[in-house]
């Protein structure tokens, strides 16, 4: 559901979701869109913050109370930090400032749906992480024992493995679920602002300070902060986030007076903190603080098993909005499946971008595919083509193979096809001999009894 007054802007967003294989409807104002609400769900809203009439944050309020839990993105042309935090405590999970790039958008709207996945059956709650390897397994009894306590959390893992969910888990499960979840990239936020960002500043505390505002900080109160790539936070910063920590107060920039916040801090990095401590790029007592509770996402390759769960959660996801346009099949789902041999292909592949490259390959797979049934040659070349790590392998593997034919045929030939005596000068039994030969295909000069039922 979009809901803008702005008819232009509404029906080009529309149109753009669309594009994309969203089914999308349109409302002007809030009670055309109570009315929409009363007889479709939705997954997703995409509401403008002031609006005639009931504005946007006071038609999410509405919704929460009428028990709508669907992800929210809050749309505003009057961009501010006052304004997110006034849209992320009345319930809403994103915002987002006009102008953006088409792009901007789609992203925001696929990371709220994909906190909706396909359901997995496993032990105990899953928070949208699919899977059930081992690897995933520890990941969320760690959500578990450490969300209903007020520790301070850093999520390990490389780029893409979904450190962002973890952290969204550990906020749902603890009680501040009813709180904002604030999340903050450090590294997308230039080094001179992040601090006004973070704690917010004073009017005249720099050039362009005409007014107080709040931080990030201010915005999070009764719930989490989450602070992406803390480690690419300045030093400077980093001073002012171990006071935050140490004092559970916050100072805005240009000012002296300190505020009590009262929220949960959970950090995330894909950097060994260890080794930037060691270049001096990293405080060691600001490490200790919020190195509280590690928690460390897997890598992909490390949890090859669950890549059929992903697939088939990932192919649902994009099968949801994938309908067909036009004719009898409007607005129907679409089941996408996935050969075994492009599976086969899938578990074959590194993935260095982790799951984020997955959802990246699968949905452009099920362009390729026409939305039907997925084979390897609908995957992206990156992903068909074989590593030279996994050819080299595969060498290797020839090569013993060719090696081990090579000696079982010279131990034969000194023992003039004998088997007990190849055997002996091979230093391996009888009954493991035959069936090495069996498999590589040798024949042999003696009975073909399995030698191991040999009385």
């Amino acid at each position: 559901m979009v809901v803008d007054d702005d008819r232009a802007f509404r029906v080009s967003t529309a149109a753009l979701l669309r594009a994309e294989g969203y089914q999308v409807d349109e409302a002007g104002h809030a009670e055309d869109a109570r009315r929409l609400f009363e007889a479709q769900e939705y997954q997703l809203l995409l509401v403008d913050f002031r609006m005639p009439g009931l504005d946007g944050v006071r038609f999410v309020e509405s919704l929460r109370l009428w028990g709508q839990r669907m992800p929210v993105l809050m749309i505003s042309g009057f961009g501010t930090i006052d304004t997110a935090v006034v849209a992320l405590k009345s319930g809403t999970d994103d915002y987002l400032q006009k102008p953006f790039e088409p792009e901007v958008l789609l992203e925001r709207v696929r990371a709220l749906l994909a906190e909706r996945p396909a359901e997995i059956v496993t032990d105990g709650p899953t928070h949208g992480i699919v899977g059930r390897s081992h690897a995933i397994r520890e990941v969320l009894d760690a959500v578990a024992r450490v969300a209903p306590t007020e520790a301070t959390v850093t999520i390990f893992g490389e780029t893409g493995t979904g450190k962002e969910l973890v952290a969204r888990a550990v906020h749902r499960s603890s009680s501040r679920a009813s709180g904002p979840f604030v999340a903050v990239n450090c590294a997308a936020i230039a080094e001179g602002v992040l601090e006004s960002e973070l704690f917010g500043h004073v009017k005249g505390a720099f050039t362009g300070a005409l007014r107080d505002r709040a931080g990030y900080f201010e915005a999070a109160a009764g719930g989490t902060i989450f602070l992406d790539e803390v480690g690419e936070m300045p030093l400077t910063t980093q001073q002012r986030l171990l006071r935050v920590l140490q004092e559970r107060v916050v100072t805005r920039v240009g000012d002296t007076r300190t505020m009590p916040v009262d929220c949960r801090v959970v950090t995330a990095t894909h950097r060994d903190l260890g080794a930037l401590i060691t270049e001096g790029r990293f405080r060691e007592d600001l490490f200790y603080r919020i190195n509280v509770f590690p928690i460390t996402v897997p890598p992909l390759r490390e949890r090859q098993d669950d890549l059929p769960l992903l697939v088939d959660a990932i192919l649902a996801g994009i099968g949801r909005h994938s309908g067909e346009r036009g004719g009898e099949g409007v607005g129907e789902r679409t089941r996408l499946t996935c050969s075994p041999f492009a599976l086969r292909v899938i578990r074959r592949h590194r993935w260095p971008g982790n799951v984020r490259e997955l959802i990246s390959a699968l949905e452009q797979a099920a362009i390729n595919a026409g939305f039907g049934r997925i084979e390897a040659q609908h995957l992206p070349a990156a992903v068909r083509e074989e590593t030279a790590e996994h050819r080299e392998g595969r060498y290797r593997a020839r090569r013993g193979l060719d090696d081990e034919r090579n000696a079982i045929l010279a131990a034969l030939g000194q023992s003039g096809g004998a088997l007990s005596r190849a055997a002996q000068l091979l230093g391996m039994g009888r009954t493991t001999l035959w069936r090495k030969m069996r498999a590589l295909g040798l024949e042999t000069r003696e009975e073909e009894q399995d030698p191991a039922t040999d009385l």
